[in-house]
C-alpha cells in the first residue's frame, strides 16, 4: 500500500486574489499540517488556452509561489515545484493516451463549458481536449490518495480513477499472480487468512465497499509482509491484478464563493479583485465601490443585507456582533453603506496583514523562492521517477 498523500495545481495566472485564498489555498494551509502535500505550479496547462501568447507564464508562476507562500504555504510541511519540471509528468501522459478512449475525453463536462466560454480562441488542438488526461498524469504519477476538489471538479477525479483501474487491468498482469497472492495470504497467519479470504469474497461477490475497506485496515497493520507481497494482496482484493497507479480519492473543499466588486463571482476575466497582497489604501478604496442593495438609493433608505454582494463579504469577515450591527443597522437606515463597508475593510486588511510580511522576505530576496522550488522539484522528480520505473517494466518498455 503506498503512503498516503496530497496532490494539487493551480495554473499561473499572476497574482492570487482572495477568491483563490478562500477557494483553496485556505484549504491547502490547513491540509499540509495533516498529510505529506505536494502542490505544484501547472505551467503546461497554462499552455491549454495560452499556446499563442506564452509570454506572461514565466512571471505568473514567480508571483503565484510568492503568494503561496504569503497564504501560509510551509515549505517545511509542502513540497512545492514547477509542473514542466518535472519530465515524467509529460511521458506519464504519453503513455496514457495510448490507451484512453476518445470518447472519455469528449465526456468530460468541462470541456464543452471552456468550448463555449472561450469562444473567440481556437482550442481546436489536442492540447485542450487532453488536459484531462495531462491533469490525470500529474496525480497518478505521485500514487496520490487525496486530491482536494469543488464539487465541479469531481467528474475529473473520477476520470482519474477510471484511468488508474483501467492501466492497472491492461498492464498489471504479473505471470502467476493469483498463485504468488494466494502465497502471500498464508504469510498472513492462519486466522488473518481466513478473514482475509472471507472480507475478499464479500467484497468481490457482494460489492461490500466497508469489507474492502476492513481488508485494506489490516493489511496495514500486518508487519510481516514484504513491500511486493503487500501490494500483490491489495490487487487481489479487488481482482487478480498488480497495483501499479493509485486510484485516487475525492476530498471535497469547503469553498467560500467570494463575490467581486461587482457582485459576481470574484475573478480577473471580470476585472473585480482584491489581489492577496494588494496595498492597504487600494484595498479600502476597492471595497468602498463595491455594488450594495440597489433598492437602497438614498442614505435613509432602509436595504436588505442578502441582497447586498457586502453581507457575503461579512459572512466571511465579520463575527456575530457586528454582523448582528450589520443587519440591524442596514434594515433600519441606521447606518450608511460607507459604515458597513469599513467593517469588511478592516477584516480583509487584518487577514492581509500577516500575508504581506510573510511575503517581503521572499520580495527582498527571490533567490529563497528559486531555493524552495528547486529543492521541490528534486522531492517530486525522485517520487515521479519511481513510478514511472514500474510504469516501464510493465508496458514492456524498462530495457534491463
Amino acid at each position: 500500500m503506498y503512503a498516503d498523500r496530497v496532490v494539487s495545481g493551480m495554473r499561473p495566472t499572476g497574482a492570487m486574489h482572495l477568491g483563490h485564498y478562500h477557494g483553496a489555498l485556505k484549504n491547502w494551509v490547513t491540509m499540509q499540517a495533516e498529510l505529506p502535500c505536494l502542490f505544484f505550479v501547472a505551467d503546461w496547462h497554462a499552455l491549454t488556452t495560452h499556446y499563442d501568447d506564452p509570454s506572461i507564464i514565466e512571471a505568473s508562476t514567480w508571483d503565484m509561489l510568492v503568494d503561496w507562500l504569503a497564504a501560509g504555504i510551509d515549505p517545511s510541511q509542502s513540497t512545492l515545484f514547477i509542473q514542466s519540471k518535472v519530465p515524467e509528468h509529460a511521458e506519464l501522459h504519453l503513455l496514457l493516451s495510448m490507451a484512453t478512449p476518445l470518447g472519455w475525453l469528449e465526456r468530460v463536462p468541462t470541456y464543452k463549458d471552456q468550448i463555449e466560454q472561450l469562444a473567440n480562441k481556437d482550442l481546436a488542438t489536442y492540447g485542450f481536449l487532453g488536459y484531462p488526461l495531462l491533469q490525470a498524469a500529474d496525480v497518478l504519477i505521485y500514487r496520490a490518495s487525496q486530491v482536494p476538489v469543488g464539487a465541479d471538479q469531481v467528474p475529473h477525479v473520477e476520470m482519474m480513477r477510471e484511468l488508474a483501474r483501467r492501466f492497472n487491468h491492461i498492464y498489471g498482469k504479473e505471470k502467476d499472480f493469483e498463485e504468488k497472492a494466494q502465497e502471500a495470504v498464508k504469510k498472513l497467519g492462519s486466522k488473518r487468512a481466513k478473514i482475509y479470504n472471507e472480507l475478499r469474497v464479500e467484497f468481490q461477490q457482494d460489492g461490500k465497499v466497508d469489507a474492502l475497506e476492513q481488508a485494506k485496515a489490516m493489511l496495514d497493520d500486518a508487519q510481516n509482509l514484504s513491500m511486493i507481497d503487500r501490494e500483490r494482496l491489495f490487487g487481489y482484493l479487488e481482482g487478480c491484478r498488480k497495483l501499479i497507479l493509485v486510484e485516487p480519492q475525492v476530498r471535497l473543499t469547503v469553498a467560500s464563493r467570494l463575490p467581486g466588486l461587482d457582485g459576481r463571482k470574484m475573478s480577473k476575466s471580470y476585472g473585480n479583485t482584491i489581489a492577496l497582497r494588494e496595498s492597504k489604501d487600494v484595498v479600502t478604496k476597492k471595497i468602498r465601490t463595491m455594488l450594495t442593495d440597489p433598492a437602497r438609493i438614498h442614505r435613509t433608505d432602509p436595504g436588505d443585507p442578502e441582497k447586498c454582494p457586502v453581507w457575503q463579504l461579512h459572512l466571511i469577515y465579520s463575527d456575530e456582533n457586528k454582523k448582528e450591527w450589520v443587519t440591524k443597522g442596514c434594515k433600519s437606515a441606521g447606518i450608511g453603506c460607507i459604515e458597513c463597508k469599513q467593517i469588511v475593510a478592516d477584516g480583509v486588511l487584518k487577514e492581509q496583514e500577516p500575508m504581506r510580511e510573510r511575503a517581503q522576505k521572499y520580495l527582498d530576496d527571490p533567490s529563497l523562492v528559486r531555493a524552495i522550488v528547486a529543492d521541490g522539484c528534486d522531492k517530486a522528480r525522485k517520487l515521479a521517477q519511481e513510478t514511472m520505473r514500474d510504469v516501464r517494466e510493465v508496458m514492456g518498455l524498462s530495457y534491463s
